[in-house]
């Protein structure tokens, strides 16, 4: 009779020690796993800076994906797209705005806005990234 109860005794003790992912309510401990659903980021590396209306954005804009913990996700490859986030005046980007990234940096080479104005942000976004928004941004009026 003793030898019945302290098996009963060691499967509950087992269970309340080792606790499945449904005891858990996170999926599991994950061990070696960087978490669930969205893990990359989108940090902007590289700033909009110099930029007049018309021309391109120098230095190129450049995005790069990173993990949990801040380090370069070199193997991501969703496209990364950016946009005008703050937009006060009704400029318009162009350019290439959607881009693979290369060893976890996307490199916008090209992009234009039209109109001048102040206050002006970009958006960068990626499937299966959080995405990012840059610092704020003056374009300057073109001169004749």
């Amino acid at each position: 009779m003793r030898l019945r109860y302290a098996s009963v005794a060691l499967v509950v003790a087992g269970t309340v020690a080792c606790p499945g992912p449904d005891l858990l309510g996170n999926g599991g401990l994950n061990i070696g796993h960087s978490g669930g659903g969205t893990s990359e980021l989108l940090a902007f590396r590289v700033q909009p800076s110099s930029v007049t209306e018309g021309s391109i954005m120098t230095p190129a804009v450049q995005v790069q994906v990173q993990d949990t913990l801040g380090n370069v996700d070199s193997s991501f490859t969703a496209s990364v797209t950016v946009a005008i986030g703050t937009n006060s005046v009704g400029g318009r980007l162009s350019g290439t705005t959607s881009v693979a990234p290369v060893n976890g940096v996307a490199l916008f080479g090209n992009l234009i806005i039209d109109k001048a104005g102040t206050g002006y942000t970009l958006t960068a976004s990626a499937l299966g990234a959080t995405g990012a928004t840059s610092a704020s941004f003056e374009v300057s009026a073109a001169t004749p």
